[in-house]
């Protein structure tokens, strides 16, 4: 009997969580009445209030929530009701959940919270709400991300802004020491940054592999970027552990226009790379008549 009765009360649970997702509150509470545990998890342990919030019921989450539906209740991968509504940018869900007490800095098993995860997706609203919440705008996950390179990344310009203005820090950089600058730069992003280096993100500062905001431009052959770093005193002639400068990188990739202007900004030609080779040696192993020219130009000043 004991068997059987279990086996109800799993279906009854089903049933419940399926009631959620198609949004129908009168079966939902018919369940409850019945004894369905509102709190019970499926093998994810997806309860039936993280299935309302993934169909966006609003009503079907008002209902559990009356019903004290766990705010704080976590799946198997530590995705919780707050992380769920972030995910898909439902801002009354996530009210209606901050108002019960959910956790606002909760972490998922990967380290994400629910303001990098809304971050990610692009969802203002939503971060407005979190950062009021009280989110800790400089949590990192599990490979050294915060929300702000997250925002950076996708391009989030709006997002960026609001997190910037809750003192995000803009030099916070991933497991590979790359920030939010690096990434803007590498993206050809000049508006986002622009953003950053008005809220004093180092323009200098420096990844695990030595390289710089401009290394990156150059070796993405940005050359707005390169030039309104420029324009921001980056210091031309740093060296990344290989001992390459931004000059080096631009000949490697046989940009002239990049070469010409490091070179009208007094790069140093005369700068040695690891391998051995200075900015000259390098365009004539490539090559680049276009560059050597430019290089030797350089040399006769």
């Amino acid at each position: 009997m004991a068997a059987v009765l279990a086996s109800d009360m799993e279906q009854l649970n089903s049933d419940l969580r399926e009631a959620a997702l198609i949004d129908d509150v009168d079966l939902i509470e018919t369940l409850i009445k019945q004894g369905a545990d509102v709190n019970a998890g499926n093998q994810f342990g997806k309860t039936a209030l993280m299935r309302a919030i993934e169909s966006g019921s609003e009503l079907s989450v008002d209902v559990l929530l009356a019903h004290n539906a766990d705010v704080n209740a976590r799946t198997v991968a530590g995705c919780t009701p707050l992380t769920f509504a972030a995910e898909f940018g439902y801002d009354v869900i996530t009210k209606l959940l901050l108002d019960r007490g959910a956790s606002v800095n909760s972490r998922t098993r990967s380290g994400w919270n629910a303001l990098m995860i809304a971050a990610r997706q692009g969802y203002l609203d939503v971060v407005l709400r979190l950062i009021a919440a009280g989110s800790n705008v400089d949590n990192v996950d599990n490979e050294g991300e915060t929300a702000l390179l997250g925002a950076v990344k996708k391009g989030f310009i709006d997002v960026a802004k609001a997190l910037l203005s809750a003192n995000a820090n803009p030099n916070i950089g991933n497991q590979r020491g790359v920030t939010p600058l690096m990434l803007a730069t590498q993206r050809g992003d000049v508006e986002m940054a622009t953003l950053l280096l008005a809220h004093k993100a180092d323009i200098n500062q420096r990844d695990l592999s030595g390289a710089t905001a401009l290394i990156y431009a150059s070796e993405s052959e940005q050359i707005d970027i390169t030039r309104l770093l420029l324009q921001h005193s980056a210091d031309i002639d740093l060296q990344d552990n290989a001992g390459e400068t931004a000059l080096i990188q631009a000949v490697f990739r046989g940009n002239a226009e990049i070469v010409a202007l490091l070179l009208a900004q007094g790069a140093d030609a005369s700068k040695v790379d690891q391998a051995g080779y200075t900015a000259l040696e390098m365009a004539t192993t490539k090559g680049n008549a276009e560059i050597i020219d430019l290089l030797n130009a350089n040399v006769k000043k």
